[in-house]
């Protein structure tokens, strides 16, 4: 068994000692993402929408440097600055997972890194 670290030029930089992504026997498990703007670096403006539309954008961004896409994935894990945001995150999420959605945890936590409202962490197949 290997592993192979991913690295997603087309998702923000890692912002400590973790690696976008980690595939292993044809899995690949991403690291949790928020609604960072790989271009801009910043937040995306407009509230949990925005940030969740960002978030999952970049997560597909991970997914497809390691050779899969959110089609395959098979696991997700939601983190939540505020439940109260579940409702609208959850409309974002179904337009990205629109058939056949994976499973999936939502929880809510105290704090996330840089402020952000949402992170997002998944597992996924590699075809």
């Amino acid at each position: 068994m290997t592993k192979k670290v991913i690295t997603a030029p087309g998702a923000p930089a890692a912002g400590g000692p973790y690696s976008h992504a980690i595939v292993v026997n044809g899995m690949v498990y991403t690291a949790g993402q928020v609604g960072m703007d790989p271009g801009t670096g910043q937040l995306a403006e407009g509230g949990i929408e925005a940030q969740t539309r960002q978030t999952l954008l970049n997560i597909r961004a991970v997914l497809e440097s390691a050779g899969s896409n959110l089609d395959n994935v098979v696991k997700a894990n939601v983190y939540l600055q505020n439940m109260d945001d579940f409702a609208a995150m959850n409309e974002v999420y179904a337009s990205f997972f629109y058939q056949n959605p994976p499973a999936r945890t939502t929880v809510e936590v105290a704090r996330l890194p840089i402020g952000a409202l949402i992170e997002i962490e998944t597992v996924a197949l590699i075809p």
